[in-house]
């Protein structure tokens, strides 16, 4: 999921990032720390890969999306199968002399318009799943950009980024460690989502 990340801190950054220019030292290895002591007015960070790895709506959603795509995904491949199979059938007849040419012809026929049928089945259905796959990011997004909304009302910091990778962390390289609130991002999109499934439960 790493590309998953990249497109996440990219599109949380353009839409995370709240007003202001307060700023603070930028001058030590960022580390995570479960409770930032960042001030109201400071530019803060998270970093979306941790978050995505260890918030439990993100891994629910891909333990759902994986059992989909991997059912579709033997789908295509069964009927692939098939396919090759009765082409090699019909190879084996042709090598044989087991067809008449006019009963070959009808039966190569039949095999093109099968495979044309198969490719247009597995196009379709490879769109099946990027669009699930798609739907399940802008889910994920949605919960984290409305989280850190609501989140940012309480803090009142004057920018919140995130940042992604792990040995040169981009677009923060580094920073006080204060600054990370990676922790309580996380803490609290996890508090909300347990609270959402036992909603969903009543």
């Amino acid at each position: 999921m790493k590309k998953t990340a990249i497109i996440l801190s990219a599109a949380l950054l353009a839409g995370l990032a709240l007003t202001g220019c307060n700023n603070t030292a930028v001058n030590a290895p960022a580390q995570a720390k479960s409770d930032s002591t960042a001030v109201a007015g400071s530019i803060v960070f998270f970093n979306i890969d941790k978050v995505m790895e260890n918030y439990d709506m993100a891994n629910d959603l891909r333990s759902v999306v994986e059992t989909k795509v991997n059912g579709i995904q033997a789908e295509i491949d069964r009927r692939g199968n098939k396919l090759q199979k009765d082409v090699n059938d019909f190879q084996n007849k042709i090598e044989k002399g087991l067809l008449t040419r006019s009963v070959a012809e009808v039966q190569q026929q039949k095999l093109q318009q099968q495979q044309n049928d198969y490719q247009q089945y597995a196009m379709r259905k490879q769109q099946e799943m990027a669009e699930e796959q798609q739907v399940m990011l802008n889910q994920i997004m949605n919960a984290i950009a409305e989280y850190v909304q609501a989140y940012n009302a309480e803090k009142q910091y004057a920018l919140i980024l995130t940042t992604s990778g792990e040995i040169l962390t981009a677009p923060v390289v580094t920073g006080n460690a204060a600054l990370d609130i990676t922790d309580e991002i996380l803490e609290g999109l996890n508090a909300e989502y347990v609270k959402t499934k036992a909603a969903e439960k009543e």
